[in-house]
């Protein structure tokens, strides 16, 4: 069993926080394992919850169109994964002590999978894996750095379903991930769009 395969198994078998007593499926991640882009969320909803899968429902759809907008798929260029494997009880924000406990396996998938740009979905993404104290709406679109990656941070889709003035940036934001994705990965990368 090689190293993913043996994480995947820790993280579902994982009762570490209390989460673990109320999910129905440890949703691991979906995607490419040599995925040079990797999206993270806050954590599973009811349909994730249910499938095991990321982004199933109805914010995961318009993630998939709009991945697909700029010419990229989970199967071949994109590995999806949250900051928390389990569903928090009513759609809750994830609490400090869980995302904490869960955390370090979003650490060890990032650094298997070895993505050179990260998309983080939305604040929680964002204050868990960058700063506690950073907000969405002052850092979006902007590129940042850490751990040796590109970051870019931009709107979660529940919030664009929610809000349609953001999907508009959150476009722009888009647009600058498939910029950069041709000039660190494919210089011929094809999107009718961007």
């Amino acid at each position: 069993m090689d190293d993913f395969e043996q994480l995947k198994q820790e993280v579902n078998q994982c009762t570490q926080c209390v989460l673990s007593k109320t999910r129905t499926n440890v949703v691991f991640g979906e995607g490419s394992r040599h995925a040079e882009i990797m999206c993270i969320g806050e954590g599973p909803g009811y349909y994730e919850d249910q499938q095991g899968r990321p982004f199933v429902g109805k914010s995961g759809q318009l993630l998939d169109k709009i991945l697909d907008v700029c010419g990229f798929n989970r199967k071949e260029h994109v590995f999806i994964g949250n900051i928390v494997k389990c569903r928090p009880p009513n759609n809750r924000d994830p609490l400090p002590e869980e995302r904490e406990t869960c955390i370090p396996f979003l650490y060890k998938q990032i650094e298997l999978i070895d993505p050179k740009i990260i998309i983080l979905l939305g604040a929680t993404a964002l204050k868990g894996l960058i700063d506690p104290n950073a907000k969405i709406t002052k850092v979006r679109g902007e590129w940042m750095e850490w751990n040796g990656r590109l970051i870019m941070p931009t709107f979660h889709p529940s919030a664009l379903l929610r809000n349609e003035k953001l999907k508009r940036p959150a476009w722009e934001d888009f647009k600058k991930v498939v910029s950069k994705y041709r000039e660190l990965v494919n210089e011929n990368h094809y999107s009718a769009h961007c």
